[in-house]
């Protein structure tokens, strides 16, 4: 791992030019002067070396995308300022270096892949299994993109392009990936991310037949990027929630923690894609033509899949860690909680942690919605705020719910500069029923009665304005 490893950062670093003056290549300056481009590409593995290599640039975006997006939404709050103490607020400036950070890993995938397919590929033939795999991880940044911020370039310090563009183009890449797909689980795969990228340009008919061609692949399938912290590949993403640098909001309390720590070595996997995603896509688009039945059928589907995944039994030695004076957080399964003052309290949220107290939480995906929730959703408002609910939980700790709020981040000053962007692209897209000042991870808590009162329901704020042009996609 550490030879492959430093491969990729050899050879990104022998093709810095094609990062010109952004700057947005994110390597760790390991470089050896012994080896050259030329040298790596005359060596008989350097497709199957840079691949490796690229599925470590991925491990740590992903990683990077779920720690920082999680902050940035209602998810969790940073209690501890190590990674940003800003994103809660949400403040989002394209001077930050967590904004370069995040938009710098999309650059490199995408340059990585291109290196791969236009380079390597003329001296080293690709088998289409490794095809497969470079064009799903470029169709992928260009969604990460598309999904993340106001826009991008879409090569190196090219012209940037809007969102809907950067999503037209994860589009076709992961199109051209879906053709060379060798088994199921790949078609899967490349379908669910289809979905997922006309789910958010807002074209129900694409993104429900590519959910339905998903399900038919492999109704329960789920990809994963993986880390090696025998070799430091780590993810952050767990650091933040193992060592309680990130509380959850107290109504997603039973989720928390996705990632932990069993062993020194041990780091989690973070997913990529999973089934999970194909039902909600189709239960919301059924919602949207005014189907409830139908909406509810799939949701039911979905909850039989999520209580089909596994859990895990833990003990949460950091539990105290940071759990500060200043904002307490319940620790108890005693608490009740309830989405905003006007809604009743529900138990079963919160689990009891103490150093000694063993927990169980899923390690894919979980929810607090039932049948019962469901079936008694009495209109469509209702059932889609169910449906958000069950993606906020589905998707905890993904870095998803950002997007689902309609938040995105700005481009990078450092880009503006290079491309000469207009500068709409730099200013972040904050829409304006997302509260400020920290509000969003507000509560009320009273240790006397054990009740919590969350002071904003965001999923109910997202079906109030799903009419506008932020949130909700289908619903135009």
């Amino acid at each position: 791992m550490k030879n492959i490893t430093k491969n990729i950062l050899l050879a990104c670093l022998c093709l810095s030019c094609l990062f010109s003056s952004c700057d947005l290549l994110e390597t760790d300056g390991d470089k050896d002067p012994n080896v050259t481009e030329e040298k790596f590409l005359e060596s008989d593995n350097a497709m199957d070396a840079w691949l490796l290599g690229t599925e470590k640039q991925l491990s740590q975006a992903v990683g990077n995308y779920a720690q920082l997006l999680e902050i940035l939404s209602d998810d969790y709050y940073n209690q501890y300022s190590r990674v940003s103490s800003v994103f809660d607020v949400p403040n989002l400036l394209n001077t930050d270096d967590n904004v370069k950070n995040l938009q710098r890993w999309v650059g490199t995938l995408r340059e990585s892949a291109d290196f791969a397919l236009h380079t390597i590929a003329k001296q080293h033939a690709m088998t289409a299994a490794q095809r497969f795999e470079i064009q799903w991880i470029r169709g992928y940044s260009f969604l990460l993109g598309g999904e993340n911020f106001t826009g991008l370039p879409a090569t190196s310090c090219g012209d940037v392009k809007p969102w809907r563009e950067l999503l037209d183009s994860a589009a076709t890449n992961l199109q051209t990936a879906l053709a060379e797909a060798p088994q199921d689980s790949d078609r899967a795969l490349a379908n669910t991310l289809l979905a997922r990228t006309y789910y958010r340009l807002g074209n129900a008919d694409k993104a429900e037949a590519y959910a339905k061609a998903a399900i038919n692949a492999s109704p329960d399938f789920a990809a994963f990027t993986y880390y090696d912290g025998a070799n430091s590949v780590n993810n952050v993403v767990q650091e933040a929630l193992w060592d309680n640098w990130f509380q959850p909001l107290p109504r997603l309390d039973f989720l928390d923690p996705k990632y932990f720590k069993r062993f020194a070595t041990e780091e989690r996997p973070v997913v990529i894609a999973k089934a999970e995603e194909n039902y909600l896509i189709l239960a919301e688009a059924e919602l949207s033509k005014g189907n409830a039945a139908n909406a509810k059928a799939w949701l039911r589907q979905l909850l039989t899949l999520v209580r089909s995944r596994p859990k895990e039994s833990l003990i949460d030695a950091n539990c105290e860690m940071y759990n500060t004076p200043t904002k307490p957080y319940p620790m108890s399964a005693d608490y009740r909680v309830r989405a905003s003052k006007d809604e009743p309290y529900r138990s079963g949220l919160v689990l009891t942690r103490s150093t000694t107290t063993a927990l169980t939480v899923p390690v894919i995906s979980g929810t607090s919605v039932d049948e019962a929730m469901i079936d008694e959703a009495g209109d469509d408002d209702a059932l889609l705020e169910i449906i958000y609910l069950m993606r906020q939980e589905i998707f905890m700790a993904e870095g998803r719910r950002a997007a689902d709020l309609g938040i995105r981040l700005p481009l990078a000053d450092t880009e503006a500069a290079a491309t000469g962007a207009a500068t709409s692209y730099t200013k972040a897209l904050v829409p304006p029923f997302i509260p400020g000042k920290g509000e969003m991870d507000n509560f009320d808590l009273d240790t006397t009665n054990k009740t919590v009162t969350i002071h904003y329901n965001m999923n109910h704020v997202i079906v109030e304005n799903k009419r506008t042009d932020y949130v909700a996609p289908f619903f135009k």
